[in-house]
């Protein structure tokens, strides 16, 4: 259950969460909502605020999830039934991630082959059949040689002294994705190493060279294709955790404080990593993996503490009811484009008349509607499984 409400708390967030506080905030900016509003913004390029942290946290949570649910499917049906099944969910939750997207309304040109959908689809797979292949050690060897090879990728392989950051691009008068800016760019001579730069970095280079598609930065890819490995360690980081939550031989509050322990020296040794390896989500640093699971792991000790040992659960009930739905309240707030809804119920003359609170009022019926959906679904056992 803690893991449910775990999960549920870190959607609320990505399905509107962030703009009821955002509204309150702007309405009454002396409140006590300053800090929290803050901090549910992304970081421009370096550094970590709480909003950097929601999609690592549920890309955590798959390989916590992994732990119990690929263990039963492997015990009741078999290791090559279990891979089927893994290549199927993984390759239906991508497709999802697509059209999300906006699939191919726009021409093949403009798909974005890599979202957020889509590398939570390819940190399953790739953890998934891992979690097949290797017991706890060789997990542990995976997971660390991919932030060290990471690390070196980006370090130490050449690229080019051309940043491809859009305002950049712009000064140059040079557009993302015109064959002049990839004349100009592979016509640069001079190279450079262990650069980190919004723009000039390994990661991005091989997106723009390498990555069809819309890109979601101009010429590059936030979710992009070499960032995606680090992420791949961050599951890994979660199925580490659900293997100590599995272990029947270890007290609850033992695994509370081993969560803690872990989380703590995530954290110290991602902002260590940190002085040479900058902690930078979008491109997924091993420093910003680190310090990422890091607090992950806090929040899921909290979660565990409060709601497995204490028994404080009436408080989650909402989360857990967002959290048994993750998929589907992602696909209906994205695709039924809930906000517009409930822009049709208090928008216009309503939200004219509640002045500097109208958007407040707006983000609320937004979850409000949001709530009563995954609510219907939960009473009614429907639950979408992949």
């Amino acid at each position: 259950m803690s893991l449910d409400a775990l999960r549920g708390f870190d959607m609320f967030w990505i399905v509107g969460g962030e703009e009821i506080v955002h509204g309150f905030y702007e309405a009454w900016p002396a409140g006590p909502l300053g800090l929290l509003s803050h901090q549910l913004n992304h970081k421009a390029w370096a550094g970590v605020a709480f909003y950097d942290l929601i999609f690592p946290l549920f890309v955590f949570i798959v390989g916590v999830s992994v732990v119990f649910s690929l263990g039963r499917m492997i015990e009741q049906d078999g290791m090559a039934r279990a891979v089927r099944r893994i290549v199927l969910r993984s390759l239906v939750l991508y497709v999802f991630g697509l059209l999300v997207y906006g699939g191919i309304s726009k021409g093949v040109e403009h798909i974005r082959w890599l979202g957020v959908l889509q590398r939570i689809a390819i940190c399953y797979l790739c953890t998934s059949l891992l979690f097949c292949a290797f017991r706890l050690k060789g997990l542990v060897i995976v997971c660390a040689s991919v932030l060290l090879g990471y690390w070196a990728l980006t370090s130490l392989v050449p690229i080019r002294d051309f940043n491809l950051e859009t305002g950049h691009l712009k000064a140059l008068q040079l557009e993302p994705g015109s064959p002049e800016t990839r004349a100009r760019f592979l016509a640069t001579t001079n190279f450079v190493r262990g650069r980190f730069e919004d723009g000039l970095n390994l990661s991005q280079q091989l997106d723009f060279l390498y990555l069809p598609g819309r890109k979601w930065d101009g010429a590059y890819d936030p979710e992009g294709l070499l960032s995606t490995l680090p992420a791949v360690a961050t599951c890994l980081l979660g199925t580490f955790a659900g293997l100590l939550l599995k272990k029947g031989t270890a007290s609850d509050q033992k695994k509370v404080f081993c969560l803690a322990a872990a989380g703590i020296a995530g954290i110290v040794a991602g902002s260590l990593w940190g002085l040479q390896f900058p902690v930078i989500k979008k491109i997924w640093t091993s420093s910003y993996v680190l310090i990422a699971g890091g607090y992950a792991c806090l929040m899921l000790a909290a979660f565990y503490q409060m709601i497995e040992i204490w028994q404080w659960r009436k408080w989650c009930i909402p989360f857990l009811w967002i959290g048994m739905n993750p998929i589907t309240i992602y696909l209906a707030a994205n695709l039924l484009h809930i906000q517009d809804l409930a822009e049709r119920i208090v928008g216009g003359p309503v939200k004219a008349a509640l002045g500097p609170w109208g958007d407040f009022m707006l983000a609320l019926v937004g979850m409000a509607m949001v709530l009563a959906l995954v609510r219907f679904l939960y009473q009614r056992k429907l639950f979408l499984r992949l």
